[in-house]
């Protein structure tokens, strides 16, 4: 996927932000590193009977991450010669070094080799986060969201959009891995609201009687993928879609990213509920067999790059879209860069590279934001709150031209 210390280089020399690393203490990064990645080692210990080969191999990547250096993935991996390449400049430096993005992608593959999710025994194939996943479909929160929608049932279908819309967007706040000491899925301060809000221009994208193909590229699971999944089930029957795309991971990354598998628990969760939801449900399982819901994965959603270095099969596939939609903290950080970008630095700008019209939906869950209003960015700052991290603000972001161009770093591409 081409050489990551030669990317760096091209984009200092461009004069660029730097990439956002867990060196600064007390940054968010840095507490990721050392207090949250630690927590979900444990959490994923406790949540299964693993023996001893797990926790041995638990306790080294505890002890790797606090007190030693990266170490490269050894003998017998797949992936083994992949990973050699996209990290030869982090081995043997310490943890809190790495770029970010690029530290919390091989954190999680790690994490999956040490419980065997990878190997020939009896754990190859077992989501170590499926538990966590699975106690939040059956909650009581979901059951009360799903149903609200018996409330939108006779809304009229622009305000029911612009509800479902919404609630796909801060179903975002609904991740796992973003959890106080409560448990809680988002921290206890009010959701405060948009800073950035171009839904007029996504809406615009996608009119009534539109035969548009919109590619969804997923994030959370549950409490997140159960809105996405009501949210493209309105696309499709108001006509504002022909086809929907779900692209998915294709093995646990982050905790509460979502599968193939997640898919499929969140639909029969649907199709389990009275009501409104239940109808969804079954109108997005007959849409599947129709094929006019197609759910995809590709590698690259699991690699630790921007999306600018996508591989040219990606790019065609997303090129082919009248509209791709990111879902997510970290499907933002890699469409726009994970640098200390000034935040009014125009969010077109940063995904020229893209292959065709984009939009984010996105709750504040890290450092990283673009495309703000200078006036906004100023309220923001004086405001005294904890807003770029705390998944208390929320944005929705379009270019509206097709992409082609190149983004600021000129990046390589991979493929």
């Amino acid at each position: 996927m081409g050489d990551t210390r030669a990317t760096f280089q091209a984009a200092e020399g461009l004069g660029l932000p730097p990439v956002i690393t867990c060196r600064e203490p007390g940054s968010f990064a840095r507490g990721v590193m050392a207090e949250r990645h630690p927590a979900l080692i444990e959490e994923v210990r406790e949540a299964f009977p693993y023996g001893p080969r797990q926790h041995r191999a638990l306790d080294a990547l505890l002890h790797e991450i606090a007190h030693g250096v990266v170490e490269p993935l050894g003998p017998g991996n797949a992936d083994r010669e992949l990973w050699a390449e996209w990290g030869r400049e982090h081995f043997g430096r310490p943890w809190f070094d790495a770029p970010f993005l690029w530290g919390e992608s091989y954190f999680y593959r790690r994490l999956l080799g040490a419980v065997g999710y990878f190997g020939e025994g009896p754990w190859r194939g077992i989501d170590p986060f499926a538990p966590f996943k699975r106690a939040e479909l059956r909650g009581d929160t979901v059951e009360e969201e799903l149903r609200t929608l018996d409330d939108l049932a006779g809304v009229p279908a622009a305000d029911r959009a612009t509800a479902l819309l919404h609630a796909s967007l801060w179903g975002n706040r609904a991740d796992l891995g973003f959890r106080g000491p409560t448990g809680e899925s988002a921290p206890g301060e009010a959701v405060t609201g948009l800073v950035a809000d171009d839904s007029a221009v996504l809406w615009s994208i996608l009119p009534p009687g539109s035969p548009a193909t919109v590619a969804v590229i997923a994030d959370n699971t549950g409490r997140e993928l159960i809105p996405d999944l009501v949210l493209i089930d309105h696309l499709l029957e108001y006509g504002h879609a022909g086809r929907v795309v779900l692209h998915v991971k294709p093995c646990p990354y982050y905790v509460s990213d979502a599968m193939t598998a997640d898919v499929v628990d969140c639909l029969s969760r649907l199709r389990r509920a009275p009501g409104e939801a239940g109808a969804i449900g079954r109108r997005v399982r007959q849409a599947m067999g129709a094929g006019r819901i197609e759910v995809r994965t590709h590698p690259f959603f699991c690699a630790p790059f921007p999306y600018e270095r996508m591989p040219e099969d990606l790019r065609a596939d997303l090129g082919t879209a009248t509209l791709t939609v990111l879902k997510g903290d970290l499907n933002y950080r890699r469409l726009v860069g994970d640098r200390l970008w000034p935040a009014t630095t125009p969010f077109a700008d940063l995904t020229a590279y893209f292959p065709g019209p984009v939009a984010a939906l996105r709750t504040l869950k890290s450092d990283v934001v673009v495309g703000l209003d200078p006036r906004t960015l100023e309220g923001l700052e004086r405001s005294g709150r904890v807003w770029r991290t705390s998944g208390t603000h929320a944005l929705i972001q379009v270019r509206a031209q097709p992409g082609g161009g190149t983004m600021l770093s000129a990046a390589p591409r991979t493929g």
